[in-house]
């Protein structure tokens, strides 16, 4: 027998479908039912790919018993956290609050029939352990305390209610307020919590944070400061020769769980691989080195392999487990390699992986990661490194067809505006990066099916699942997918994604500014009324919607010359101006939107034969400048009238060079035009 999440999109929910749980949705449903019976509701908020998820669900949704308790004494609503971010957010909020603890999956709440909540916590094992209350024994003692103490648990709601409003930014009084040091106290934080030895920021567990690693390559770019290029290569080098990097088959893990990198949890999300391909792109343009683009490749390699939807749209994640064991699909036995090499190719894989010594991976298996760099396994053996990259190359190849015969993990294929927004900016960073049409072709497949899907009667909608689309699309959505327009029409100009980038910032301008206050609200202004609505400005896991908006629309408000969208985006980053001045760890992205705003970023407006100004685009695309933004305007049809700037010599190519609202006189040679770019790279 099925429950009421049977019609839902969410593959997260839909793994609830069938539970003896009583489960509802998110919606008025559940919270009239609640009112009606005097009941509290009890809130489990998770995401498909969650291991924790899973064992929870495994020890007590699934069992009748459990779900007998919980269906006497409580409404019971389950929520995907990638389809409802704003619900997470609030309670995850609500929680810290609560328990003066960070929050995390499962998160599970108690709240009022109003949505108020009273008492929470993240995984509960069924019977206690772990220094954890038992469910079964906690669920009892909770629906006594709402019926024993409806008056105090109203304070307390009430109270928190306001404590959620008290950590939303307080304005700023003007342009004095810009804290101008602030980019380089963020820089001074990130190098004390850097680990010199594995890279990474602070100790186990840890995440790729691809906002702070981008932000120092961004201030390398800026100041030529090589230790912040330093922070940044090193961590993605050690991070590459990890075992949260899918050694066979690209991409990375969302974190490691221990300090080196080597053993993650094995689920692999889209939103951590979109940043991190631009990032690496980005870096092999930087250093020159070929392995950074070989890791930016992989990562490509398995978004089209593994999470690409037949209309070039882009799925979610990746579980952690399979069979019922997590990262079962991933690991080996090292008598499994060797049966599967020739002895020449195993020669080279067992050392480069560890396969030679002890076991990583709970004592019995191996997590593989790169322990012997190639060219010292070469020198070992005596070959030559071309010989041996082949024989490395063949291994991986053999070794990735025969796991793909395992029992592979779940896919969640629902489509995230937001998630497809971050993978469409970082293929079309790796294409200009790599000089790669085929990224440039995965990036405008998946922005066409963005527009075709998500985008009805001028508003986004937030996920899809097949062809159903729905929810009333976030911050994120719309910051995030503007963002990826500005780098796809850097990448290949077309008049139409211009058009829909100005109707994106439009939407953000009317829907969800606060305009009395400045910045932007997560949710717009005719979403569903919640406990709390937030303007989120620090960096999670996925960069700041306020940042990527400020950013988005200063860029597209010089290049379009509409003044409203940059002033916008300079009152979200005066509203957030207190913070970052004094705390800026953990705004990255604002960070970066304040540079934008104190030092308006640079647009190159190609014209001209089309051969001629590609060449010349590839030339300028050869150098990292993360604050110019390059836009080939040759053959692509009707140039926006905005863009045109003057006449085009005949034959030829005609740049144009503005910074904020002061264009340069045009330029007709290329040599002439790095001269005038060159002070960029050191702004």
């Amino acid at each position: 027998m099925s429950n009421r999440l049977a019609g839902e999109t969410s593959p997260y929910l839909l793994q609830h479908a069938n539970n003896p749980v009583d489960w509802y949705p998110w919606g008025p449903e559940a919270q009239d039912r609640a009112r009606r019976e005097g009941k509290p509701l009890l809130l489990s908020v998770g995401y498909s790919a969650c291991h924790w998820c899973h064992v929870m669900a495994h020890e007590s949704f699934e069992d009748p018993d459990v779900a007998a308790v919980m269906n006497e004494l409580f409404v019971n609503v389950k929520v995907d956290r990638e389809e409802r971010p704003d619900l997470d957010q609030i309670y995850q909020a609500a929680h810290a609050l609560l328990s003066r603890r960070s929050g995390g999956w499962p998160l599970t709440m108690f709240l009022t029939p109003d949505g108020e909540p009273f008492y929470g916590g993240t995984y509960y094992p069924k019977h206690g352990r772990y220094g954890l209350p038992g469910f079964v024994d906690l669920l009892p003692r909770i629906a006594a305390a709402y019926r024993e103490q409806g008056d105090a648990i109203a304070v307390q709601s009430a109270r928190l209610v306001e404590a959620l409003a008290g950590i939303e930014p307080q304005p700023g009084a003007g342009d004095d307020l810009l804290p101008v040091a602030a980019p380089a106290q963020a820089l001074a934080g990130l190098k004390r919590s850097f680990d010199p030895e594995h890279g990474g920021f602070g100790t186990a567990p840890k995440f790729p944070h691809p906002t702070e690693i981008e932000f120092c390559l961004r201030q390398y770019a800026r100041t030529g400061d090589r230790d912040a290029l330093h922070v940044a290569a090193h961590t993605l080098s050690r991070m590459a020769d990890g075992g949260i990097h899918d050694q066979l088959g690209g991409g990375f893990c969302r974190y490691s769980v221990d300090g080196e990198w080597s053993i993650p949890h094995f689920e692999k999300m889209l939103y951590d691989n979109g940043p991190l391909l631009g990032l690496y792109a980005d870096l092999a343009r930087v250093t020159g080195d070929a392995r950074y683009a070989d890791v930016a490749r992989g990562i490509v390699g398995w978004l089209t392999r593994e999470m690409r939807a037949g209309d070039g749209a882009l799925f979610s994640s990746l579980d952690a487990d399979s069979e019922g064991e997590e990262g079962r699909f991933y690991v080996w036995e090292a008598d499994d390699v060797r049966a599967r090499l020739p002895a020449d190719q195993c020669a080279v894989a067992a050392p480069h992986f560890g396969l030679d010594g002890a076991p990583n991976f709970e004592g019995v298996a191996w997590n593989l990661r790169v322990t012997v760099p190639l060219p010292e396994v070469a020198a070992r053996l005596g070959l030559p490194l071309a010989e041996a990259r082949a024989r490395l190359a063949a291994a991986k190849a053999a070794l990735l067809a025969a796991r793909g015969a395992r029992v592979r993990p779940g896919l969640d294929d629902k489509i995230l505006t937001s998630w497809n927004a971050l993978a469409i900016a970082g293929l079309a960073r790796a294409a200009r990066a790599l000089a790669d049409a085929g990224c440039a072709d995965l990036a405008c497949a998946a922005a066409d099916a963005l527009r075709a899907t998500a985008f009805r009667d001028g508003r986004l909608l937030a996920t899809r699942k097949g062809e159903r689309a729905h929810l009333n699309a976030y911050l994120d959505d719309y910051a995030f997918l503007l963002a990826a327009l500005i780098e796809l029409m850097q990448t290949r100009f077309r008049p139409q994604d211009f058009a829909w980038a100005l109707e994106l910032a439009g939407v953000l301008l009317t829907a969800f500014e606060d305009p009395a206050q400045g910045g932007f609200f997560f949710t717009s202004h005719d979403h569903e009324r919640l406990i709390h609505r937030s303007k989120p400005g620090h960096d999670n896991a996925t960069p700041s919607g306020n940042g990527v908006a400020a950013q988005a629309l200063i860029a597209l408000g010089h290049l379009a010359a509409e003044p409203r969208l940059v002033e916008a985006g300079e009152r979200a980053v005066r509203l957030f101006a207190r913070s970052l001045g004094e705390s800026p760890g953990g705004y990255a992205t604002l960070l970066c939107a304040l540079e934008d705003a104190l030092a308006p970023p640079s647009s190159v407006l190609l014209f001209g034969e089309p051969d001629v100004c590609a060449a010349w685009q590839r030339e300028l695309e050869a150098v990292y400048r993360p604050t110019t933004r390059v836009f080939n305007l040759a053959g692509c049809g009707d140039v926006p009238a905005a863009l045109i700037k003057g006449s085009v010599a005949a034959g030829g190519a005609t740049a144009w060079v503005c910074r904020g609202t002061q264009c340069l006189a045009p330029i007709h040679a290329l040599a002439e035009l790095a001269a005038a770019l060159a002070p960029a790279s050191r702004e």
